[in-house]
């Protein structure tokens, strides 16, 4: 019997979460393991606390299993802090090298592989897009976790385009569910404003809120990933992160039969996916182009 750890930023019971372990689950059956057959998985689940990422990623480096699947740099950082034996395969992260899980993408050198999300310039595309569907927006406020780095680099990409398609973008840093309501709520007494939300685990785990609180002053936004439109968001652009666990569960057989995560490469995400949602659109007073409707691979009717 062998042992996965797996150690991710949601709530057990959040729908999207629960779906990409399914696909993690089903790639490990496309190579042969069965949980609670041939492999045992330890899963936790940290709602987003840090004190619990903490907690768990302690327990999980001591229990010693053969591989520890996680997501997000939020629970890579804690897991490296307390093993560099124990193999970590990674999903969803931004800059794995920049943060010091790797030494290079094509040799990563320690105990640690995985797939990285997207490279920063795919904000500065979600701004463009955001103006394309709401050509009214002339401000922008970009909800991001000042508690990670790569928070910066987006809005860096961002602050480089906003002059281009004359929008005044707004770095706004968020550390909870209250300061989420609050400066949304600020943000929206200007007229023309629209949000671009980034990637974090922060913003996950308040998607719904996020998107109420859009919703309840007609404000345009942009999501980093489809569970947001879903939910009833206007728009996504990013990578298929159901893919990533999918394609992460590959790597977790590879290292159970014996190869080394120093050896496997990082890889970049080859499924990306734009969704549209024509009945959000519609309450906005939104008429999607047919141009970006032609790029959509999901329209939400």
């Amino acid at each position: 019997m062998r042992r996965i750890g797996v150690l991710v930023p949601y709530a057990e019971n959040d729908p999207e979460a629960k779906a990409r372990f399914a696909a993690f689950l089903q790639g490990l059956q496309q190579s042969g393991w069965t949980d609670g057959g041939n492999v045992r998985i330890d899963a936790r689940w940290t709602a987003g606390s840090a004190d619990d990422t903490r907690k768990h990623a302690a327990e999980l480096a001591a229990s010693a299993p053969d591989v520890i699947l996680t997501h997000g740099s939020s629970t890579v950082g804690p897991l490296l802090q307390v093993t560099r034996a124990v193999p970590i395969v990674f999903v969803v992260v931004p800059e794995p090298v920049g943060a010091g899980f790797v030494e290079s993408l094509a040799r990563p050198g320690g105990n640690a592989t995985g797939f990285i999300t997207y490279e920063f310039g795919m904000s500065a595309k979600w701004l463009e897009l955001l103006k394309q569907i709401a050509p009214g927006v002339m401000r922008a406020a970009v909800i991001r976790d000042p508690a990670t780095s790569t928070g910066v680099g987006m809005f860096g990409a961002i602050q480089s385009v906003a002059p281009l398609v004359g929008v005044q973008a707004s770095p706004v840093g968020v550390h909870d569910a209250g300061e989420i309501e609050r400066v949304i709520t600020a943000f929206a007494r200007t007229p023309n404003g629209g949000l671009i939300v980034t990637g974090s685990a922060l913003t996950a785990l308040h998607r719904d809120l996020i998107i109420t609180l859009a919703d309840r002053y007609k404000l345009p936004a942009i999501y980093y990933e489809r569970s947001f439109v879903k939910g009833g968001g206007l728009i996504s652009c990013g990578p298929d992160f159901r893919d990533q666990y999918r394609r992460a569960a590959s790597y977790v057989d590879r290292i159970l039969k014996g190869e080394k995560p120093a050896d496997l490469p990082v890889q970049n995400p080859t499924k990306y996916e734009t969704v549209i949602n024509l009945k959000t659109a519609k309450t906005l007073g939104l008429t999607v182009p047919p141009t970006v409707l032609a790029r959509a691979d999901e329209v939400i009717e």
